[in-house]
């Protein structure tokens, strides 16, 4: 081939793909959905847009007449993504059995989660669900989250924030709440106490940490452009799935440590199933194996671990620039405390929390804007269709887009970008919403067993923290900048000043 010839052809190809990639994208549904690209599917926007996944998906979903757009990507990668209420019911009650996580799903983090509860189908989800529903309805696991959280908060949480505000340090309040939380599922779980609030030099905190890598690494699966990328240097152990097989192994081996330590105390007659792990212990099933049971405990200190604590740290995020919304927070707890004739100091019991119907729809409200788990993700086993009119086809990925939902005008109004606890107040008492137009706790035979557990926790340590403290971020004028993980974490943590308040509570 001759010079002039190579040119031509070089000069073709590059007035094809020119052709490709700009004249042919008219032809896609960019008002309603995402842009498809001949043969690339959705691929080239994904890529583009993947750094701010829940930013573009959320945009796309708002201008969809229903709330809902189908995804492409070549490798018969499709799918669906809603934030419409009538399909989350569909999918996560009606026809529940039809759309379970899913191979796709569960291999992703299957090296992380095992075939723990949040990452298993069938029958092995439902003798974990069993068990631990049993848990959590007893009246005695309550008054032990309640113990167990107010005597956290007075002997080291306090403590620290004390420290803080003599010292005029800036504290990563995101850090703090994620350890606390990490103390307390180790308690409420595993009866241990790892004592990683008040030493961050024990063996908690370097566990955390790299247990906080691994779920980092564990979600960055579901970004990649091609699946079998990450299986490829899964296989040649390089990279990323270098990294994660090396954190992995150092969070098993904690897990299974705890698991070995519970399996020979059970030995002893006098040994009670108090704590989740020896319900699972004591309960015969076949697959009660070491490794079965670790992968139990990760997936419980992920959920009372990172839930919580994510939803927190916004909280006091949103909060710092509402003042009448803290303003009717302090007034709740001020009228709190003189029906109860409690001074403050006295940390709240449960029938006090129960009363905090306007902290309550204030941290519910954090959780609509910034849930802790943002995009939920089952297959269809079956083709089907949805309410709206969208086609399901058999083997397609099924997500329910929380983040998105929680700001779609169609579902919360015009105001669901705004911060506003009263929407969810009807004559002062707190209003439950759908779990459908509300998912952030799940819905249908899913829905979170630790809920109540969740809300007593973050009550308890917003009213105590904010009555005697003053909770205000570095750079509380930006919007910080979320990390996508398993759970929607601030990026960088979010860094607070504390000041104490003065003993008058509302100032």
């Amino acid at each position: 081939m001759d010079l002039f010839s190579l040119q031509f052809l070089i000069l073709f190809l590059l007035l094809s793909l020119y052709l490709y990639f700009f004249r042919f994208q008219n032809k896609t549904t960019s008002l309603r959905g995402f842009k498809v690209y001949p043969l690339l599917g959705t691929l080239p926007e994904f890529l583009l847009n993947r750094h701010r996944f829940l930013e573009w998906t959320t945009d796309i979903l708002s201008r969809c007449p229903t709330n809902t757009a189908v995804f492409r990507r070549p490798g018969k990668v499709h799918g669906v993504i809603t934030a419409n209420p009538l399909n989350v019911e569909h999918m996560l009650k009606t026809n529940f059995e039809k759309y379970p996580k899913g191979p796709e799903f569960i291999s992703r983090l299957e090296d992380f989660l095992g075939h723990g509860i949040f990452n298993s189908d069938g029958e092995l989800w439902k003798f974990q669900r069993k068990t631990a529903s049993y848990e959590f309805n007893t009246k005695s696991l309550r008054n032990f989250i309640v113990e167990n959280v107010t005597h956290e908060i007075k002997t080291r949480l306090f403590p620290m924030l004390k420290g803080a505000s003599e010292t005029q340090s800036i504290l990563d309040l995101q850090d703090l709440l994620e350890r606390f939380a990490f103390d307390n599922i180790c308690k409420l779980a595993f009866n241990v106490d790892p004592g990683c609030l008040g030493d961050q030099s024990s063996i908690g905190s370097e566990f955390m940490q790299v247990f906080e890598e691994a779920a980092m690494l564990s979600s960055g699966r579901f970004m990649y452009a091609f699946r079998f990328l990450w299986k490829a240097k899964k296989f040649l152990n390089i990279g990323s799935e270098r990294a994660l097989r090396k954190a992995t192994r150092i969070v098993h081996d904690f897990a299974e440590k705890i698991v070995r330590s519970r399996m020979e105390e059970k030995d002893d007659d006098d040994q009670k199933d108090e704590d989740l792990l020896s319900r699972f212990i004591a309960g015969y099933h076949e697959n009660n194996s070491v490794e079965f049971l670790r992968d139990i405990c990760v997936s419980f200190i992920l959920a009372g671990r990172d839930t919580t604590s994510s939803a927190l740290t916004w909280f006091f995020w949103l909060l710092s620039s509402r003042r009448e919304a803290k303003q009717s927070i302090l007034k709740e707890l001020e009228k709190i405390r003189l029906h109860s004739d409690k001074r403050i100091g006295d940390l709240y019991g449960f029938d006090e929390l129960r009363e905090m119907h306007y902290l309550h729809a204030a941290i519910s409200e954090a959780m609509r804007l910034y849930p802790p788990v943002p995009v939920d993700t089952k297959a269809c086993l079956n083709d089907d269709v949805f309410p709206d009119g969208t086609f399901v086809q058999k083997g397609w990925f099924v997500s329910c887009h929380t983040y998105a939902m929680g700001r779609m005008e169609s579902v919360w109004g015009k105001d669901c970008c705004e911060f506003r606890p009263e929407r969810w107040l009807q004559n002062g008492e707190f209003k439950q919403e759908s779990p459908f137009k509300y998912p952030v706790f799940h819905a249908g035979p899913r829905m979170c067993l630790g809920k109540d557990m969740a809300y007593i926790q973050m009550k308890a340590i917003a009213a105590s923290v904010m009555e005697s403290f003053e909770v205000e971020p570095v750079s509380k004028d930006t919007c910080p900048q979320h990390l996508l993980s398993l759970t929607l974490r601030i990026k960088g943590g979010l860094r607070v000043r504390i000041r104490e308040r003065n003993m008058n509570v509302v100032n």
